[in-house]
C-alpha cells in the first residue's frame, strides 16, 4: 500500500510546477513507513525526479528534496544506490547548497565501503575527484564529511591505490594549495588514513604527505607549528604511528623544542601541544620509559603547573591526571620527592580558588592521581595515595567538603570524584567513617539535584558497596543503607505522604 501511495505522490510531483505541497505529503509518507519496512516500500521506485528538483533557487524545495533523500537512499542498499544514482550522487558534490554536498558525500561514504559497490566508483574516479575538491568548501560540516568518505577508502587496497597511485594525489596536492586551512584538512585526511594500519601508514609515507606534515613541525609560522603539532599526536595514538615517528627521530625533535622553548618568545602558542604530546605517548607506551628517556618533558611539565599563566596551568593539571592515573605514573611522581610535593600543593590551592575551570580541573587530576583500583592495592601504593591525600591541606576531608556545598555543579561533581577516588581504599573509608555527617552527606539524596551531581553521588555509592572492606570499616548499617541507596538507583525520590485540609487555602 505504502509503495503505491509513493509511486503516486512521485508521479503528481513531476506533473505540477510548484510540488511544494506534494513533497511535503511525500516526506508525511515516508516518515510514517517504520525503517524496517521502508526498503520494500521505495525498492523499484524511481526518485530521480527528486534530484531533479534540487536544481532550485527555492530554499523550501531543496530542504524538503534532502530529507526525502536521507530517508530512501539509506534505506537502498551501496550497490544499488551507485548503480542507480551515481551521476545524481556526483551533481550532487558540486551543488551550492551544503545539505545537498553533506547529502552526496554521506552516501558516497556508504559506497565506498562496500567492496562491491566500491568497484564501481573507482572505475568512475570523477566522483572522488570532486569528493577532493570539497575539502577545500568554505564552510566545515562539507569537509569534514568529504574526509570522513575519503578516509574509508583505506580500508582495501584497490582504495589506497587509487588514492595514492594515480592522479588523485596530484589533486589532493592541488587542493591543498589552496590555504593554510585547506592543508591542514588534508593532513588531517592522511593522518586518518595512516592510524588505519601499518600498510595504510607505509601509502602516506610513501606519497610525501607525511615527511611535509614533519617538517612543518619546525617552520616559522608558530599557529602552524602548533597545528602541527596535533597532528603528530594524533599519529602517535596507533603503536605503529608512534614506531614510524621513533624511526624518523621525531620524539627526540620535539623533546629538543621544549628544551629551545624557554628562549622562544612566542612558545606558549606551541609548548602546550608538545606537552600533550608527552602525555599521550606515557599513558599508551610507559609512563617511566617516556619520563626517563625525556626528561625535558617531565621537568616542563612541573614547571608549568606553578606558572601563573592559566593556559600552562590547565595543560599541565591535565597531563598530570594522565600520568597519575596509571600505578606507573604514580611511581615516577613519586621518585621527583620535593618536587611533585610543591605540585601537588599547588594542585590543592588551585582546588581550593581561583577561575572555576582550573579548579574542576585540578579536582579531576587529584582525583585521577588518588585512584587505586582493587588489585593495586599493595602496602606500599596504599600508603603512597594516602600520604598524598594528607599533602593536601591540614585537614583534607574537610577541605574537599567545603568545595561539595559550594553552588557550582562542577565543582561539586569533582569534589565527589575525590572521595569516590578514595572511598575503595581502607584508609579513605576509615577518613570518611571518622568524619562526622559524612555518610549522612553520603546517604542524603537532596545534595546535588542535577543529574551529573546525582550520577557522580551514585558512583561514590557504588564504589563503597563494591569494597571488599566497606561492611568491617563502615558498619553494618551504614553498608546496608548504602547496597539500598545503589538498589534504588541514582534518581529515586522518596513517596513524601501529603494531606489535604478541606478549606485550606
Amino acid at each position: 500500500v505504502m509503495a503505491a501511495t509513493i509511486e503516486t505522490l512521485l508521479e503528481e510531483i513531476s506533473g505540477v510546477d510548484d510540488p511544494i505541497e506534494e513533497l511535503q505529503c511525500l516526506k508525511t509518507a515516508l516518515l510514517s513507513i517504520p525503517v524496517s519496512a521502508l526498503r520494500d516500500a521505495v525498492s523499484g521506485q524511481r526518485f530521480h525526479v527528486i534530484f531533479s528538483l534540487l536544481n532550485s533557487n527555492q530554499r523550501e524545495q531543496v530542504e524538503l528534496c534532502v530529507a526525502i533523500l536521507e530517508r530512501i537512499l539509506v534505506a537502498l542498499s551501496p550497490v544499488s544506490l551507485v548503480q542507480n544514482y551515481r551521476v545524481e550522487l556526483q551533481g550532487g558534490l558540486t551543488h551550492p547548497n551544503d545539505t545537498v554536498k553533506i547529502l552526496a558525500l554521506t552516501q558516497i561514504g556508504r559506497i565506498v565501503e562496500n567492496p562491491d559497490a566500491l568497484a564501481e566508483i573507482l572505475n568512475n574516479p570523477d566522483i572522488l575527484r570532486a569528493v577532493i575538491h570539497c575539502i577545500g568548501a568554505e564552510k566545515i560540516a562539507v569537509p569534514k564529511q568529504a574526509i570522513q568518505s575519503l578516509s574509508k577508502l583505506s580500508h582495501s587496497k584497490p582504495g589506497l591505490d587509487k588514492l595514492f597511485q594515480s592522479d588523485l594525489q596530484k589533486i589532493m596536492k592541488d587542493v591543498m594549495a589552496t590555504s593554510d586551512i585547506v592543508r591542514y584538512r588534508i593532513y588531517e585526511l592522511v593522518v586518518e588514513i595512516s592510524s588505519v594500519s601499518p600498510i595504510s601508514l607505509g601509502y602516506c609515507a610513501n606519497s610525501s604527505f607525511i615527511s611535509q606534515l614533519l617538517g612543518e613541525l619546525t617552520g616559522d609560522d608558530i599557529l602552524i607549528r602548533a597545528t602541527a603539532i596535533e597532528m603528530v599526536t594524533s599519529l602517535a595514538h596507533s603503536q605503529h604511528g608512534r614506531q614510524y615517528l621513533a624511526q624518523q627521530g621525531i620524539m627526540d625533535k620535539i623533546s629538543n623544542m621544549i628544551r629551545g622553548a624557554e628562549t622562544d618568545s612566542f612558545s606558549s602558542l606551541y609548548l602546550p601541544g608538545l606537552v600533550k604530546f608527552f602525555g599521550n605517548l606515557a599513558i599508551m607506551d610507559s609512563p617511566q620509559q617516556v619520563c626517563e628517556t625525556y626528561p625535558a618533558f617531565q621537568n616542563k611539565v612541573f614547571e608549568m603547573a606553578l606558572d601563573p599563566d592559566p593556559v600552562m596551568i590547565g595543560v599541565a593539571l591535565d597531563t598530570l591526571g594522565l600520568l597519575g592515573s596509571t600505578v606507573e605514573g604514580k611511581q615516577v611522581l613519586q621518585k621527583t620527592g620535593e618536587k611533585f610535593k610543591a605540585v601537588l600543593l599547588r594542585m590543592s590551592q588551585l582546588a581550593s580558588s581561583g577561575a572555576t575551570e582550573l579548579r574542576v580541573r585540578s579536582l579531576d587530576a587529584i582525583s585521577q592521581i588518588l585512584t587505586l583500583q582493587p588489585e593495586q592495592q599493595t602496602e606500599d601504593l596504599l600508603a603512597l595515595t594516602e600520604s598524598w591525600f594528607h599533602l593536601l591541606s591540614k585537614h583534607p576531608m574537610d577541605m574537599i567538603c567545603n568545595i561539595s556545598t559550594q553552588p557550582f555543579p562542577e565543582l561539586h561533581c569533582g569534589a565527589l570524584g575525590i572521595f569516590t577516588a578514595i572511598a575503595t581504599q581502607p584508609w579513605g573509608q576509615k577518613l570518611m567513617i571518622s568524619t562526622p555527617s559524612f555518610m549522612e552527606f553520603v546517604l542524603d539524596r537532596s545534595t546535588g539535584q542535577t543529574k551529573e551531581a546525582k550520577d557522580a553521588k551514585f558512583e561514590l555509592v557504588g564504589a563503597l558497596v563494591c569494597s571488599s572492606t566497606t561492611a568491617e570499616i563502615l558498619g553494618s548499617q551504614h553498608y546496608i543503607r548504602l547496597k539500598t541507596y545503589l538498589r534504588e538507583g541514582p534518581y529515586y525520590v522518596s513517596a513524601v505522604a501529603s494531606v489535604s485540609t478541606e478549606g485550606a487555602e
